[in-house]
């Protein structure tokens, strides 16, 4: 379960931020920090981006570049197999090539790893390439650019990752990240310091902007880098190149994916185009997303290679769904897994193009850290994805015995081992985690404010668009409404979505799920609710009107910390940690009167309720006792827990005592030693 949090509202009173942009905005302003009037231009009022100049070694660079270009030396860009790998490859690829350079790319496929390899290199050596210039790796590539170096092929760097102690031998480095570099903004991705280049080598900031902001916008969001300060200046100035149809390679994958796109937002960015940009890297080669891009005036051409993509990304869907069926298997037959702080899961021939996404999936899923393992010939390749609190990069590092290679954040990492390592290394895992964390950190949905139903007029809903373009850092502004009383609910696209309307203080809005469908909609019309939500202007025979769009919901009053504390306690009896035993009566049934008020909870849903659900939309009964009692039900096979822990009931035969022995016998008898 997610955590609700708001931030503590900020004193509105007298404050020019409220004066100037009045209580709905400013209040989003203040509790995003946004204090003064001074920074909240410095949030609004980004028009240009810092001297490139400022940049450690970008005078070396454009004379490395310049030169080259002169002297009609053999350049190849090296870049990445994701989005802002492939965007920077294109951006530099095609500058140099307008410039009537000699001028490749590479782009390594996954299988190769990221960055530079001496095995890539030396096939590029062997072209008769003099200057490699990498994108967005390179800086850790301290054993390839000792290669280059004795082939006699100069090196220059370009990257955004944090360095090592010590930088790559080359003739010039160039990255914001460096211990040394005085320029004013960090936060660039790899196609950012590209940019950064492009306009020092150019020397005219518009017209870069102008023919590479696009790029540079879609790698920005696709990197997840902050959309704050420069970021957010290049991805506005890129949405309107997009809007105005520069590229045909990027305009054709914008209309595949079903964008509008006069209306083109960070979202589609990020949810959309992104996504069929890393397919190729993913399920092909990167190159194709290149090529694509390069498709600037070549309508055909990038029709075809946007539908390859489009079909490429619907391949990585089809291997997310397969995995994840693997998983529900897994866990269906070893409930333990997920029962544990840290889920682990493996698999053999699991795509490992696409396990970091299921990953992610996973997360948002069960709101715990997840480890996913691809085997394949006694090898592997595996993906971590972790929540707040919870250091990726320090728990490989805490169990790296087994560990062929690994590295990450603290949100992300990858690693490799021995496929008979498995075992030992997922052991570590939850030793790690059982010392370090015994009480796991929990994610957590963020509103910006609590509001009531009259704060979403239209021309206050407008004023949110300010804020745009919204991502990483910046994140669309959330709202969180108590005590709303459902007044209407209906089906939308046969059933798949659900749109209900709410009303507090007298004013009803619309309010529309995507990710629930009408059956799993479960307050009744009179029922009350809170929620948490995003606002927007829906425009429908020429009327505006605010409306609402779900993000969570709970019952009103519900008990957060009552829940979480249950859910908690139920893991650890599970895990035989054992509980409080002053706590055994409340979380672990003592009589029959107990078992049937459940049992008659479950037979009343349906079959159509989770566990979580049935407890928290019931308010009558502890979330732990529930779930020990359903496990003592299916024991005894009297239900069936599907999916999701969906409670269905089975036919009884027989009477029996489940206090007489199994499961709840078992623990009775534990805790009243």
């Amino acid at each position: 379960m997610k955590q609700w949090t708001v931030p503590a509202a900020v004193a509105a009173a007298n404050n020019e931020i409220t004066a100037e942009f009045g209580d709905f905005l400013g209040g989003i302003l203040l509790r995003r920090g946004i204090v003064t009037l001074d920074s909240a231009r410095a949030f609004f009022g980004c028009d240009s981006l810092s001297d490139p100049m400022l940049i450690s070694d970008m005078r070396q660079a454009v004379e490395i570049v310049r030169g080259a270009i002169d002297e009609d030396k053999r350049i190849t860009v090296f870049g990445d197999y994701d989005c802002d790998g492939v965007c920077s490859t294109v951006m530099l690829y095609s500058y140099l090539e307008a410039q009537g350079a000699d001028v490749d790319f590479y782009i390594p496929d996954r299988s190769e790893g990221f960055g530079m390899s001496v095995a890539a290199l030396e096939k590029i050596v062997a072209k008769g390439t003099e200057l490699v210039i990498t994108v967005d790796n390179g800086i850790s590539a301290v054993k390839e650019a000792e290669f280059l170096k004795s082939k006699g092929v100069e090196l220059l760097i370009t990257d955004h990752h944090q360095p090592n102690a010590s930088l790559p031998e080359c003739g010039a480095c160039v990255d914001p990240n460096r211990a040394d570099d005085p320029s004013p903004f960090k936060d660039l991705c790899g196609a950012g310091v590209v940019l950064k280049l492009l306009i020092a080598l150019e020397e005219d900031e518009d017209f870069v902007l102008e023919s590479y902001a696009d790029l540079a916008a879609v790698a920005t969001v696709g990197d997840v880098v902050p959309l704050k300060g420069e970021n957010r200046y290049i991805v506005q100035r890129g949405l309107d190149n997009i809007r105005n149809e520069q590229n045909a390679g990027l305009t054709m994958l914008i209309k595949a994916a079903k964008c509008n796109i006069d209306k083109i937002a960070s979202t589609d960015l990020a949810f959309k185009v992104c996504p069929r940009i890393n397919a190729a890297g993913r399920m092909a080669q990167a190159e194709k997303a290149a090529r694509l891009l390069l498709c600037e005036d070549d309508a055909d051409t990038a029709s075809r290679l946007a539908e390859e993509l489009n079909l490429l990304n619907n391949r990585r869907k089809a291997e997310e769904d397969k995995i994840l069926k693997d998983v529900q298997k897994q866990t269906a037959d070893n409930p333990r897994i997920l029962k544990e702080r840290v889920i682990v899961l493996s698999g053999e021939g699991w795509h490992h193009g696409v396990i970091g996404i299921v990953c992610s999936k996973i997360l948002e899923k069960y709101d715990k850290p997840v480890v996913m393992i691809s085997v394949e010939n006694g090898s592997t390749r595996g993906s971590v994805r972790s929540i707040e609190g919870f250091s990726v990069h320090k728990m490989l590092m805490e169990c790296s015995s087994p560990l062929s290679t690994f590295g990450g954040h603290p949100k992300a990492g990858g690693f490799s081992l021995p496929a008979d390592k498995i075992g030992e290394f997922t052991e570590l895992i939850h030793k790690y985690a059982r010392e370090f964390y015994p009480k796991m950190p929990l994610p957590s949905v963020t509103a910006d404010m609590e509001a009531a139903c009259s704060d979403f007029t239209v021309d206050k809903v407008k004023l949110l668009s300010r804020i745009e373009p919204c991502g990483e850092r910046n994140p669309v502004p959330q709202f969180l409404l108590r005590n709303c009383t459902v007044k209407s609910k209906r089906a939308m696209k046969d059933g798949l979505y659900t749109s209900f309307d709410v009303e507090s203080g007298g004013v009803t809005l619309r309010t529309i799920t995507f990710k629930i469908p009408f059956d799993g909609f479960i307050p009744n019309v009179g029922d009350r609710i809170d929620m948490i939500v995003t606002a927007e202007v829906n425009e429908y025979n020429d009327r505006e009107s605010a409306e609402l769009r779900l993000v969570d919901y709970r019952p009103a009053d519900f008990s957060e910390e009552r829940f979480i504390a249950a859910s908690r306690v139920y893991e650890e009896i599970c895990r035989g940690e054992g509980c409080d035993r002053r706590l055994a009566p409340r979380v672990i049934p003592q009589s029959r009167s107990e078992l049937m008020k459940i049992y008659d909870l479950v037979k009343k849903s349906g079959g159509k309720r989770t566990a979580k659900e049935l407890a928290m939309f019931d308010g009558s009964v502890n979330y732990c006792m529930l779930r020990i009692t359903l496990d003592a039900f299916a024991e005894a096979k009297m239900v069936e827990l599907g999916e999701d822990c969906v409670p269905k009931i089975l036919p009884v035969t027989e009477k029996r005592d489940l206090f007489a022995g199994g499961l709840l016998f078992e623990l009775n008898k534990q805790f009243q030693k």
